[in-house]
């Protein structure tokens, strides 16, 4: 086998080269290097620089390096953002889909595995949300990872492409600390830069019907994703013409308000958090059930959130040296 893994060079897409490659198979890096690094991507890997648009650009690449199958992590990330840009949004996320997807099938592509999100289930109730819990998301950006399932689905379906879309929960950590997130957008770097600039961290609403007052949320290892991803990629090698929709997270929550305090633990620091206004639509909770994985696929994380924490401080200080003197 051959994966094209798109988004490769970005931070969840260069842990998945990294783990593939450590499986023993052999990769292709596509990435059109707006948030990715092409210093992530392994010496060895072939990295073509090009966009999902690029229909020529991607029937090429398929052809010349004998892809049989795709990886696709490449697309615009941010909620919020989503909301002010839909159209962008739409347009890559959607659209380079199904471009790809139309030139996975005239090449022959076998399998096809998706990147997902949480972000589909909207503002779910109960304990745990299940691969059955219904989709009702609340962004552009959560709408185009549901369309890009039912596009994976439908293409899977009429083509016999074996297909799987990958609903990540909230992911943090790093394999090493070249490997770090230098994005700040999600809590644990949010958290970081607060500290760095002596400033307490912020907790968006305190009111909520959790044990703290404060949000509740599913942390998984980037290592352990990427290993998910690997399992997913033998799965459809294995089985033409399946059609796999799984939660990738541990199924456990932890607080808005815990997930501080053990990061100013880990870090050293002592600066309690500032309440500031709930945000419109966070839910409660969002926990996966991660059933359903583990009889699929045999897979289960095996990191918790204290490795998270101190494997992506270790990228934090890397990026900002100056952080280890806050």
């Amino acid at each position: 086998m051959t994966w094209l893994i798109t988004g490769g060079a970005g931070y969840i897409g260069a842990h998945v080269v990294r783990a593939m490659r450590d499986a023993g198979e052999r990769t292709v890096v596509y990435d059109d290097l707006s948030t990715g690094v092409a210093e992530r991507v392994p010496e060895g890997v072939p990295l073509v620089t090009g966009s999902t648009l690029d229909a020529g650009l991607l029937a090429r690449t398929l052809t010349e390096h004998a892809v049989t199958g795709v990886v696709h992590l490449a697309g615009k990330k941010q909620v919020g953002e989503s909301v002010d840009l839909p159209l962008h949004y739409y347009r890559e996320n959607v659209e380079g889909l199904r471009v790809l997807l139309e030139a996975v099938t005239a090449a022959s592509v076998r399998s096809f595995v998706f990147s997902s999100s949480a972000a589909v289930y909207g503002m779910p109730s109960g304990d745990q949300v299940t691969e059955e819990t219904p989709c009702v998301p609340m962004s552009p950006y959560g709408e185009t990872k549901l369309a890009g399932e039912w596009l994976v689905r439908a293409t899977g379906r009429a083509t016999g492409l074996s297909t799987a879309s990958l609903r990540y929960f909230n992911v943090a950590g790093a394999a090493t600390p070249e490997l770090a997130d230098v994005g700040v957008f999600n809590l644990v770097p949010m958290v970081f830069e607060k500290l760095t600039r002596g400033e307490p961290p912020r907790v968006f609403g305190d009111d909520y019907p959790t044990p703290d007052g404060t949000c509740v949320r599913d942390y998984i290892h980037v290592v352990d994703l990427a290993e998910a991803h690997v399992a997913a990629a033998r799965a459809l090698d294995a089985s033409p013409g399946r059609d796999l929709t799984l939660n990738i997270g541990r199924g456990e929550g932890v607080s808005v308000r815990g997930m501080i305090d053990l990061i100013n633990a880990a870090t050293g620091h002592d600066r309690p958090p500032v309440t500031a206004p709930r945000r419109a639509g966070d839910p409660a909770r969002v926990v996966a059930s991660a059933d359903r994985i583990r009889e699929e696929l045999g897979w289960k994380a095996r990191y918790d959130v204290q490795d998270m924490i101190t494997s992506a401080w270790a990228g934090w200080l890397l990026l900002h040296p100056r952080a280890a003197r806050a």
